[in-house]
This record gives structure tokens, sequence and C-alpha cells, in this order.
């Protein structure tokens, strides 16, 4: 695990293989996801660990992800393969932990299990 931006967080998993456009595709009020394109149409990421490869799209998707956290309507965590300009700084002006995975632990990790994520001890459980 390779840390981003550190912290501790505690919730249900929402997991997607899709990457995910802050700006297009996410309710910055209500954290709902309404890109119609996308497998998590309809769910909100509100209060969950956020599970997804990478995020994609214009560099102001960081301000949605801090507008997400103002709002709070922010996932509580996220957890990428691999991580971008966008979502990194948005979760560290929202103080979001953000951890990066290899793919094989990416793989594990599914929606709907309770996890806690610790970035000072490295781990997901």
């Amino acid at each position: 695990m390779k840390v981003i931006v550190s912290g501790k967080a505690h919730g249900i998993i929402l997991k997607t293989n899709m990457p995910i456009n802050f700006l297009g595709s996410i309710d910055k009020k209500t954290g709902m996801i309404n890109d119609k394109r996308h497998d998590l149409v309809g769910k909100s990421v509100k209060g969950h660990i956020l599970v997804f490869p990478h995020g994609v799209g214009s560099s102001v998707g960081a301000y949605t992800i801090y507008s997400l956290k103002s709002s709070n309507a922010a996932p509580n965590a996220m957890v990428c393969t691999k991580t971008d300009l966008t979502v990194a700084s948005g979760c560290a002006l929202a103080n979001i932990p953000l951890v990066i995975v290899p793919q094989e632990e990416f793989g594990r990790l599914e929606s709907g299990k309770q996890v806690t994520l610790d970035t000072d001890s490295g781990k997901i459980s």
C-alpha cells in the first residue's frame, strides 16, 4: 500500500472496476453517481470506502472532491490502483485518506464489506 493522503477511515466498500470522472459523474452536493454509463449509477459515495482503479477527466474534479467533503457527501476514504493529480489533490484538499494498492489487493476488495483503512499500519482490514 502506498499512502498518498494519510488517515484512518471506516466504512462499507463501494467498488467499481471503471474509472471515475469526479467532475462529470458525481453530484457534488449529494455524492450520487449520475453518469448513466457508469456501473455505480444511482449509488452514493457518501460514507463509503470508495474503491476504483483511477480517476479520469478534468483537473476541476479536485474541486468536486473538495465540494463533496464540504457538503458532507464524501467517501470516508479512497483506494485506487493508480492515482492522478486530480484525485490526489482533491483528497489532499478535503483531507480524505487515499491509498494506492497493487492489482492483487484491489481484486480482493469486495463491495458491501465493512472495512477499516489505517494508513499508519498500512492495512485495510
